[in-house]
Formats: C-alpha cells, structure tokens, sequence
C-alpha cells in the first residue's frame, strides 16, 4: 500500500474524481470495487467516490490503483521556459513567438500543448491550456497549473472577465481613429476545416457568430501604415484580422485577409504583424492577474522604423464600457 498526501491543488474534489485525475487508467468499475472491499482509505478511515478531499488528508492507494497504466499523451520535444513572463501557484503566462501553434494539427511538429511537461516545475499535474492564440499570432497566453485554475480561468474567460489587447500594424489608416467594429463572422466555403486554411468572412447568414472588437490608433506613419490597438468584446476565429481587414486596413504580413498589398517592405518584415499585448484577467487565488508581453523582434524593428513606442503602457480602453 502507498499514501499520498492531499494536495492544495486537489483541495475539495471528490475521491473518485481524485482517482481519475492521478490514475486515468483505473476504470470506474475496478475503483468501486476497492472502495466496496475497504481497500482505499481516507485517514485510516473506508472511503466512499462521493467524499470530499481536504489539503492535507492522507490517502491510502491500493497497489491495483498503482498499476494502471496512464494513456499515452502527445508531447512534442523542446522546452517553453524561455517564454515564461509569469508564474505564480496556479498560473503561467507565456509570450508565445509568432509560427508556434497553440495546439497540434495536420503536419505540425511542434505546438505549445505538445510541449506543456516542460513547464510542470515540480508539480505533479500537467499544466493546460485555457485559451489559444492563432499560429503566427505572438503574445499573451495563459497557462493553469491546477485543475481548479484551469476552470476557474475559463469561467472568466466565457464570462468576459477578461480584458486582452492586442497591437497591430495595418497597411492604410482607419478613417476613424478609434471606434468599434460590429460584423458577424462566418466560416468561407471552400476552405479547410482548421489550421491556415480556416478563413472567417463578414457575414449576415443565419449561422453567423456575433462579433464585436473595439479599436484605437495609437501612430501611423503618413498614409502607409497605422498602429492599432485593438480589443475583442467577442471571441471568435480570426476576429481582429477579418475586422481591421474590413474597414480597410488589413493587418502587415496577413495574406489570407489582405492579398499582396499587405507584403512588407524594406525593414518592415513578411510576416504576421499582430500581437496579443495584455490581459487583466481574475486571478483563480484572488485578485487580478495583469500582464504585458514585449513584442517579437519583427514588430519591434517595425515599430522602431516608425518611431513608435513599443515599450508604451497606455491603456486606450480603461473608460470604455459596454
């Protein structure tokens, strides 16, 4: 027989979600049938699925539960600890560089969930994912260390409880310096289902998502090209690089919603110029959780090229409200 001790991370789940958690290859059946016959304890004491664990508790784990084999997981090789802007008990926050997936696909070696054992640092469960960014997007992404923080994370997420920016450089001048784009997205015919043949379109089909993303110039350099600060109220696909496309001013480096006008030129680089800047989001401990990520070299040359201040900490959307 093993004891374990119960973990903060595991604080008031239920045993049988417990088991699940930490020894996936146990069936339910097998683990009703050790509870039945005594085999598990809870502090010495028979334990039944429904009972709550609490931080510090001591289980006792059956050598049958010890067997089980986990299921295969993919993991790519390769370490994520060079992008860490942040960690705290409950949460990493990544600057994700621009051309690493979020997660795996068709023909991807290499994506961040792939590569989320490198970030366990002692802990013995897996870090997750809680939101994604798009393949050649740079920028901000969250990470949960616990299971708790994972749903509590993604409960502020689907609650809108979370303010993300992201900086953009667009080839043309909105004609509005700030404003805000309302434009249902759908998906294009034609396209594949996932990955960079996804392509979103302005749409007002039946099946169209409500897409809302608030908008603020921050510099342009004469007519040619524009910062942009932009926040999404909706979440959906490809959202700010289908908005800013349609108001004419499609995003540097984004081929699938800008043609060749948006190629770069000169010192201004061929590749995607849009990053996801900050969030403030509620912390899973309390409080809240606010990080900026510095920009990718390619945005950084550009913004030095134009004199633009990459470094800027303005928050262009503090009195805006919906």
């Amino acid at each position: 027989m093993q004891s374990q001790r119960i973990d903060r991370e595991d604080d008031g789940i239920r045993l049988d979600r417990w088991f699940k958690r930490h020894y996936p290859g146990l069936t339910h059946g097998r683990l009703e049938k050790l509870l039945r016959t005594g085999q598990v304890r809870l502090d010495g004491k028979r334990a039944k699925a429904g009972d709550r664990l609490a931080e510090g508790q001591t289980l006792r784990v059956p050598p049958q539960a010890e067997a089980a084999t986990p299921p295969a997981r993919e993991t790519v090789a390769g370490s994520l600890e060079e992008y860490v802007l942040h960690m705290d008990p409950s949460v990493i926050v990544l600057n994700k560089p621009p051309g690493l997936a979020t997660q795996g696909g068709s023909g991807l070696a290499r994506h961040v969930d792939g590569m989320l054992d490198s970030l366990m640092f002692g802990k013995k469960q897996r870090p997750r994912l809680v939101h994604r960014l798009d393949r050649d997007t740079s920028g901000v992404l969250v990470v949960a260390r616990t299971v708790p923080a994972a749903a509590a994370l993604a409960k502020s997420l689907a609650q809108r409880d979370a303010a993300k920016t992201y900086w953009a450089l667009t080839r043309g001048v909105p004609a509005r310096p700030r404003g805000t784009v309302k434009a249902a997205l759908a998906k294009e015919g034609g396209h594949g289902p996932h990955g960079r043949d996804e392509r979103m379109a302005v749409s007002k089909a039946d099946e169209a998502q409500r897409a809302i993303t608030d908008y603020f110039v921050l510099g342009q350099a004469g007519q040619e090209f524009a910062w942009v600060a932009a926040k999404p109220v909706t979440g959906r696909t490809h959202q700010i690089r289908v908005h800013l496309a349609s108001l004419g001013t499609p995003i540097v480096g984004d081929f699938k919603y800008g043609g060749s006008e948006v190629r770069g030129r000169g010192a201004v680089a061929d590749k995607l110029h849009l990053h996801a800047r900050s969030i403030d989001i509620a912390h899973p401990d309390g409080g809240r959780l606010k990080v900026v990520a510095p920009l990718p070299e390619h945005m950084r040359r550009a913004w030095e090229l134009f004199g633009f201040d990459p470094d800027d900490r303005r928050d262009v959307f503090a009195k805006a409200k919906r």
